[in-house]
């Protein structure tokens, strides 16, 4: 199926427009059992009817088929789904061009090598071709028709922002560097400066007149957009409505802030066009790194190191915390690598005030250097009294 015209295809299966493909499939399988030629034979009704709901089908079966077909109305091979998705932006923002009424055409002389034109000099793809541009010629001029448009809001940014590690914890403030948009001085987002005079492409009708093979099209003109009047581009913003600076922003770090939170600092975006409200600005906050804590999410974790007989007999040790020194309880027999919590200890919840994480301490056992005699003596005591070989386990687990 090269091209179809304008039908109903979701009448046809009996279905919405909002029909999802199992619904779809159901539906054909229901109809095509009803009026399939072996059900109904030399039926020549529910021959052309079965014809029908299998056309309905290829198309509605097909996203890519069924986006053009909603998007323009009828489906043609020749027609991609960008093309269609343009052409149906097109149709809804504009005000000033009129819908195109594709009903009644004969869409089968638009395939390359097909209908009429193809018999005369091989004019079928040279028709294809104007059918194209006709195409071509309503997508052109946007720049133009968007200023005719009301307020449109301007777009949003992301920027990654680097926060210090205490900033991040305690609050405080922090700055960026960004790249925005903003409404032209000179034009104040008009786009053009001087007054508007009569366009010359359509001699102010607003309207300009593309042939297709046997069809003739009334299009917006693409160089007024449709006015019928253009005016000449500001030169400060060269016909954009606005400029491109670059500003330091200063923005507000609440205590407890994560690494890669996002916080929006409203109306900081891009300028909107014609009166329409700015964008806004979203900051990802990267919080650095501190030589004794890692952070993660609320809790806070950090080694410290403990004697040997610090960890066999048990002690209170001094450990740092983000609020100060604390004491921290070592077991007896704590052993290297174990890790203690220290409750309440960690960092704000930024979005929950009063919670806090907890600090993770991993103590690592510190082996001495027996540097005189005396202290080797008690250490060979200390084996003899303790001679349990700490490796049996190990090797009755081969």
């Amino acid at each position: 199926m090269s091209t179809t015209q304008n039908k109903d295809y979701y009448g046809t299966l009996g279905v919405k427009k909002t029909a999802t493909a199992d619904e779809i499939r159901k539906a054909f399988r229901k109809l095509a059992r009803k009026y399939h030629p072996d059900v109904n034979p030399n039926d020549k009704k529910s021959e052309e009817k079965f014809k029908e709901i299998s056309e309905a089908n290829d198309i509605l079966s097909d996203d890519k088929k069924r986006k053009v077909y909603d998007q323009v109305g009828f489906y043609s091979d020749q027609i991609d789904p960008a093309t269609a998705e343009a052409y149906a932006r097109q149709q809804a923002n504009s005000r000033q061009a009129p819908p195109v009424d594709f009903g009644g055409f004969d869409f089968s002389g638009f395939g390359a090598g097909q209908g009429p034109a193809a018999g005369q000099g091989g004019q079928g793809s040279a028709s294809w071709g104007s059918f194209r541009d006709i195409f071509s010629g309503i997508f052109t001029g946007n720049e133009q028709q968007r200023r005719q448009r009301g307020p449109e809001p301007g777009t949003d940014l992301e920027y990654q922002a680097p926060v210090e590690f205490w900033t991040a914890i305690r609050g405080g403030n922090a700055r960026i560097e960004i790249h925005r948009q903003e409404v032209c001085p000179t034009c104040h987002g008009q786009a053009s400066s001087g007054a508007p005079v009569q366009c010359p492409e359509c001699s102010g009708t607003g309207q300009v007149t593309q042939m297709g093979g046997r069809m003739k099209f009334n299009i917006p003109c693409p160089r007024c957009g449709g006015t019928g009047r253009i005016s000449n581009a500001c030169p400060t913003c060269q016909g954009e409505g606005l400029v491109h600076r670059t500003e330091s922003i200063e923005f507000r770090i609440k205590a407890g802030t994560r690494d890669g939170q996002r916080i929006r600092l409203q109306g900081k975006g891009n300028a909107g066009i014609n009166g329409g409200a700015a964008g806004d600005l979203y900051v990802i906050v990267r919080t650095g790194t501190h030589p004794v804590f890692t952070r993660v999410g609320d809790d806070i974790h950090l080694h410290v190191p403990i004697t040997i007989a610090e960890a066999a007999l048990g002690s209170k040790v001094d450990v740092p915390t983000i609020d100060g020194r604390a004491q921290l309880r070592i077991p007896p027999g704590t052993q290297s690598g174990q890790k203690l919590r220290m409750r309440e200890r960690g960092v704000e919840n930024a979005g929950a005030p009063g919670q806090r994480g907890d600090e993770i301490v991993t103590v690592e056992v510190v082996v001495p250097q027996l540097n005189d005699e005396r202290s080797k003596e008690i250490m060979r005591e200390f084996a003899k009294l303790n001679n349990q070989d700490p490796r049996v386990t190990l090797f009755d687990k081969l």
